[in-house]
């Protein structure tokens, strides 16, 4: 019995919201420094979860930078999300 029958039982949404990162850095070669990719994966991981929710990645960002806390935060977001599908 699964502990989470929500889940999906292969990785293709996985596999398929790196493919974009992916080819940008084969094209681009990578980052220079570690640093440099960190925030890289870390802008793609949000813009793919603000992609997930129909959400604004530009709006998300502008209203994190501005403090105007129009938008939830992503995690905030996302156990709505659970909530209401449970």
């Amino acid at each position: 019995m699964l502990e989470r029958p929500e889940a999906p039982l292969h990785t293709n949404g996985s596999e398929r919201d790196i493919r974009d990162q992916v080819k940008k850095r084969k094209i681009s070669g990578g980052t220079r420094s570690e640093l440099g990719r960190q925030c890289r994966d870390t802008f793609s991981s949000l813009k793919a979860t603000c992609r997930k929710l129909n959400i604004s990645f530009w709006e998300y960002l502008t209203d994190r930078i501005s403090c105007s806390d129009q938008i939830p935060l992503l995690p905030h977001l996302l156990e709505q999300r659970i909530a209401l599908s449970a």
